[in-house]
């Protein structure tokens, strides 16, 4: 029997919930050994608007990371969209507890639980608390004051909050799937640890989550998230008006946006042209790929615009040393960086997962939730390989060898 170390991460979009599933190797490497992905049925923009089909779509894409990895997944960890979440900056101070005045990891979670005490409406609740930076003795700007003396020590933090029923709905679904939550995790902040560079979170830059119901944009500066935004609109609207405009279903529609779309018309030739279906059977007709293309620049425009508008917002109507990251998956679109360029006067890449099966921008998410746990909260839940025996004597050899194990461990 092998123990093996796995982090599962679940990004629950509004076109898909995809459950990415890493085994921890040696120097907190990681391998992804599982990967599962449903379309989302009960999910409109971000937010669970039928639980039923919501925990239907969990299931279906847990069965399938499950297959890849051979075990069951009992825990994972989720990813929550900035559209239920809020983000208040708050101060904690403590007194350094020990005689010789070395600051421990105690006084550190002490200062940060004083962080956490602040007034917040009977709808919200705490998700979790980040440090921007502490302060020992007047000292700025520390990431880890851990080993350092002092008196006093203070923490800068931003304190996560979330809507309270639509935590819960959230949890609800993941538990009548039949799986524990270990960590509730800001998709900006998963997306930032695949996403971004070292440089481009210390210089600056803005992170823009391209999904299917909501847009997110991010502000990256000195190391750290500094303010989000999302906006209500996403690749779904792309697809609708073009099921609108082509009179045809938002399936074919979605389909042929993936395949033949394009943010820029111009830059697509006219002699190129694409069957569509109608409406239950109707007459099919010939569209040009120019034509099709009408239909999609004006709402990536409108996107563009929308997050340059949230940007000037944040304090930047001239972009950051970082320029801006692209990821999701409207940021597969033909075109989209050139345009984005063109929008926000700056550097434009898009950026994707370097692993092996997960080389695309709409895993982003999932396998930067992974990412995020293994750094912060340094291990995995551990799993243990089935053997395939069935029954009562099955399961009872099981365990006395699970039993057995952990004796000798």
């Amino acid at each position: 029997m092998t123990r093996r170390e796995i982090v599962a991460g679940m990004d629950i979009g509004t076109s898909n919930v995809r459950i990415i599933v890493g085994e921890i190797v040696t120097d907190r490497a990681v391998n992804i050994v599982g990967v599962g992905t449903s379309p989302s049925e009960g999910i409109r923009k971000g937010v669970i608007v039928d639980l039923e089909r919501t925990v239907e779509s969990i299931s279906k894409a847990a069965a399938e990371a499950e297959r890849m990895v051979g075990s069951k997944i009992s825990e994972v960890n989720v990813g929550i969209v900035g559209s239920n979440i809020g983000l208040v900056n708050n101060r904690g101070v403590v007194a350094v507890s020990r005689d010789d005045k070395e600051i421990t990891e105690q006084d550190v979670e002490r200062v940060l639980q004083a962080a956490r005490v602040i007034a917040l409406p009977q709808d919200r609740e705490i998700i979790d608390v980040i440090p921007r930076e502490f302060i020992v003795d007047g000292y700025d700007g520390i990431r880890d004051p851990v080993g350092m003396l002092g008196v006093r020590l203070e923490v800068e933090a931003m304190i996560i909050t979330g809507s309270m029923t639509s935590l819960r709905n959230l949890m609800r679904c993941i538990n009548v799937s039949g799986h524990e939550v270990n960590a509730l995790i800001l998709n900006a902040l998963a997306n930032g640890e695949v996403c971004l560079s070292r440089d481009e979170k210390e210089l600056g830059s803005f992170l823009i989550d391209l999904g299917g119901g909501t847009t997110e944009v991010a502000l990256y500066k000195d190391g750290a998230l500094k303010d989000i935004a999302v906006l209500p609109v996403g690749g779904d609207h792309i697809t609708n008006d073009m099921a609108v405009g082509m009179r045809t279903t938002f399936q074919l529609a979605e389909k042929v946006k993936t395949e033949y779309g394009s943010a820029v018309a111009g830059s697509v030739s006219n002699d190129r042209e694409i069957e569509i279906e109608g409406i239950s059977g109707k007459e099919k007709r010939m569209i040009t790929a120019r034509e099709l293309s009408t239909f999609i620049e004006p709402r990536i425009q409108e996107i563009m615009q929308l997050c340059k508008n949230e940007m000037v917002k944040m304090g930047y109507s001239q972009m950051p040393p970082g320029g801006v990251v692209l990821t999701g998956g409207v940021s597969l679109m033909q075109g989209i960086t050139e345009l984005a360029e063109s929008y926000f006067n700056s550097t434009v890449r898009i950026a994707q997962p370097n692993y092996l099966g997960v080389k695309s921008p709409i895993y982003s998410t999932a396998v930067g939730i992974i990412h995020y746990v293994i750094r912060h909260q340094g291990s995995g839940t551990q799993y243990r390989q089935q053997d395939g025996r069935a029954g009562f004597f099955g399961n009872l050899w099981k365990r006395i060898k699970t039993f057995l194990a952990d004796i000798w461990d």
